[in-house]
């Protein structure tokens, strides 16, 4: 004679006092709570003799598990059930203990009151897989049922802690890197500091993405069986798995060409590949949080860095004044006068920009004067200077406007340029001196000096004589007294 076994009401609580050793069997999850109740109604018509419940997991997803049952029983029942194909193969157990669940009843059933339902003989002896209580004997019905998958459950753990303030200290620290990461109690009573549901691929490329420099290097994968119960969910992180094939990497010059421009790299561009390249990279990565693929990310910021220069108006300048060729905002600059061995670009409208291109015989000394120079006439002002043997590079600020310079010794010649650019917009300022200094190059020999060698080497003499003499600045170009350039 079959036992009979009391089913709860459709949406009531179970009043399970769960024991530690007891799990529901999870078969699947669905994104709203509507949803999970009329899929667990499905199943607890199919698996008439389990009991049906469902219950939230995490923020997003709602649970279906048959249960709860001991552990050893519902390990049993599960791989019979598998192999029987009556639930998901990646179906599995989940603690009950202090799950908020809901009990499902036979949809068929009287919805007046408690109802019962035939129970199940005992599942078969281990390697006979059981069938028992299952719908249908006829054959054709033991096709498995198409069933969503279950929602991902693979998470980044970052940190744990015994004390819950000090990790909730740490959650807050950790944000500021990590928005998306949440707080979970440990069914070792410790608290850990995770980010999820991701798949279990995303899961695994993120963490090799971001260790070392998001999150702490020993940062490991867990899944939500292991993490126990959330304290704070956190949000779940949109971070996409990479793309099946990978981008092409660029050239290591190019590669850090892109990350100076993005602010993520300032070192120097020498096409060799070291440990600051490597963490620039990383950085990119962890910052722009679009894929973990380093190669996709590089593509992304070359598209964004396209689109910043068509808004910014670049285009390629080549002055026959100085023979200088390199790339400027043009929409914001217009040609003001020559002089000398300056060429002058002005701001254009109310731009309040201005660009000074220089080109003249000399050496160490000659580039040391044009500095003095530019300091003096207030382009850049109060500079730092970086000087070499055969370089210079000035930079400075003041309430107005953000001044950069830079000149170089090559062939015999002294050569380069002056930005200036209005505070307002300072976060443009360091990405435009980075495309000037990216594309200055010599294209052709001076104008000024073609004519008469004669001519050329009088406007030589005027060039290098910086004491006693002044430059006119254009107008609305910051400017001081120029016979302040012997001091300096």
């Amino acid at each position: 004679m079959m036992k009979r076994t009391a089913l709860l009401l459709l949406g009531a609580t179970l009043p399970w006092q769960a024991l530690a050793e007891d799990v529901f069997i999870r078969v699947e999850a669905k994104r709203s709570e509507a949803s999970a109740q009329a899929a667990a109604v499905a199943w607890q018509e199919k698996l008439g003799d389990l009991p049906v419940a469902i219950f939230p997991l995490g923020s997003e997803w709602t649970a279906i598990g048959l249960g709860p049952l001991p552990r050893g029983e519902a390990e049993a029942r599960m791989q019979a059930l598998k192999q029987s194909r009556s639930i998901p193969a990646d179906s599995l157990l989940t603690q009950a203990e202090g799950v908020d669940a809901t009990g499902i009843t036979d949809a068929a059933s009287d919805r007046t009151g408690a109802v019962s339902i035939d129970d199940a003989p005992e599942p078969a002896a281990s390697g006979s897989p059981s069938t028992a209580g299952l719908p249908g004997d006829d054959a054709a019905e033991a096709a498995p049922e198409a069933v969503e998958p279950p929602a991902p459950q693979h998470y980044i753990r970052m940190a744990s802690f015994a004390d819950r303030a000090e990790a909730e200290a740490a959650l807050a620290e950790r944000r500021r890197k990590i928005p998306e990461a949440g707080l979970w109690q440990l069914p070792n009573d410790r608290f850990a500091i995770v980010a999820g549901p991701l798949s279990e691929t995303a899961a695994r490329q993120w963490l090799k993405a971001l260790q070392g420099e998001a999150i702490p290097s020993d940062s490991l994968i867990a899944t939500g069986d292991e993490l126990g119960q959330p304290l704070d969910q956190g949000t779940t992180p949109d971070w996409p798995e990479a793309p099946e094939t990978s981008a092409e990497m660029p050239p290591v010059a190019e590669m850090q060409d892109t990350l100076q421009w993005a602010g993520f790299y300032d070192g120097e561009i020498d096409g060799k590949t070291g440990p600051q390249t490597r963490a620039s990279l990383a950085a990119a990565v962890a910052a722009q949080r679009q894929s973990p693929d380093p190669a996709q990310v590089l593509q992304a910021l070359r598209d964004e860095r396209q689109a910043w220069r068509d808004r910014m108006g670049f285009e390629t300048l080549t002055d026959a004044h100085t023979g200088l060729a390199l790339s400027a905002p043009m929409t914001r600059l217009e040609h003001d006068r020559d002089e000398r061995a300056l060429s002058i670009y002005g701001p254009k409208g109310d731009s309040g920009a201005a660009l000074i291109l220089f080109s003249q015989p000399g050496g160490q000394q000659e580039m040391l004067d044009m500095t003095g120079l530019i300091t003096a006439l207030g382009w850049v002002p109060a500079p730092s200077r970086d000087i070499g043997r055969g370089s210079a590079s000035l930079s400075g600020r003041d309430e107005t406007h953000i001044g950069r310079a830079e000149a170089r010794v090559s062939d015999g010649r002294v050569e380069g340029w002056v930005l200036v650019w209005p505070v307002e917009d300072a976060q443009n300022a360091p990405r435009i001196a980075s495309e000037i200094a990216a594309t200055f190059e010599r294209a052709a020999p001076p104008r000024s000096e073609q004519p008469v060698e004669a001519e050329a080497g009088e406007a030589e003499s005027e060039a290098t004589a910086a004491e006693g003499e002044a430059v006119d600045a254009p107008a609305d170009v910051p400017q001081a007294d120029a016979t302040e350039a012997s001091d300096q």
